[in-house]
């Protein structure tokens, strides 16, 4: 089934597309940053280049998508953001298009423990927090988390 890894082009969501490639039967990717695209194309992955702070774009990206994966530095690194005032109006825009796509699974992802608590409001009947700042072992947590059947629990 499809899955989209929403901030793809930071360290953290290379990792993580590199991880699922193996695992998923389509990979997409939702950048703003038009450098990453060649080499996630080059992997197979399915590229959709927008504002990360634009919901409808992000809605649209994730149309049909069994699971998406928010990865949480993509809102925290200083891009241009031209439809939010900070990363949690980002989030929230995250969280919208999500449910307006029919994503069932949502692995939210942040090497920060603490941020800012928005993945309590996520939308899907699945959904998986991992924060590690080991990027490696995030990603194949990740990897772990979305092959498997159901989700143990909501807030592992």
């Amino acid at each position: 089934m499809p899955v989209i890894v929403v901030g793809a082009d930071t360290p953290m969501g290379e990792a993580v597309v590199s991880a699922i490639i193996p695992v998923a039967a389509e990979v997409r990717a939702f950048i703003s940053e038009e450098g990453w695209a060649a080499g996630l194309k080059a992997q197979g992955v399915k590229v959709a280049l927008g504002d990360l702070s634009d919901t409808s774009h992000v809605e649209a990206a994730a149309l049909f998508c069994f699971c998406a994966v928010l990865v949480t530095d993509a809102a925290l690194d200083g891009r241009e953001l031209g439809f939010a005032d900070g990363a949690g109006t980002v989030w929230e825009g995250w969280a919208d298009a999500i449910r307006n796509a029919g994503v069932h699974r949502t692995i939210w992802v942040s090497a920060e423990p603490e941020f800012n608590g928005a993945q309590n409001s996520l939308p899907t009947p699945e959904v998986a927090v991992v924060t590690d700042t080991d990027i490696a072992r995030a990603a194949a947590r990740v990897a772990r988390l979305e092959e498997a059947q159901t989700l143990p629990d909501r807030n592992p």
